[in-house]
């Protein structure tokens, strides 16, 4: 994120703040007010702490290219299922040969 943009995540909260804070004059400290102010709280933590943090992943590299996972296309072996049930159908409990 850039400056520009946590100045307005800043912004942002303080606005949420304002509109808290009026809730909580017209609805006293109703359970549900005293969540919105402990949700305020933790979204400004939350940003304190992105301020501060790395990117897990580079935004906007060029010829960035994330991790894949390939999975085969070949099909599995069948004993590895020899114990399961099947699934939506009552279970099967047997011998499957």
């Amino acid at each position: 994120m850039t400056t520009t943009e946590f100045a307005t995540l800043r912004r942002s909260i303080e606005q949420l703040r304002t509109s808290v804070a009026e809730v909580r004059n017209a609805f006293g400290d109703a359970p549900e007010v005293r969540r919105l102010v402990n949700d305020l709280e933790r979204l400004e933590i939350d940003a304190g702490e992105l301020a501060t943090a790395q990117p897990l992943r580079p935004a906007a590299t060029p010829g960035y290219l994330p991790d894949h996972v390939i999975v085969p296309d070949t099909p599995h072996d069948q004993t590895m299922f020899s114990d399961a049930d099947d699934e939506g159908l009552g279970g099967y409990h047997g011998d499957r040969s």
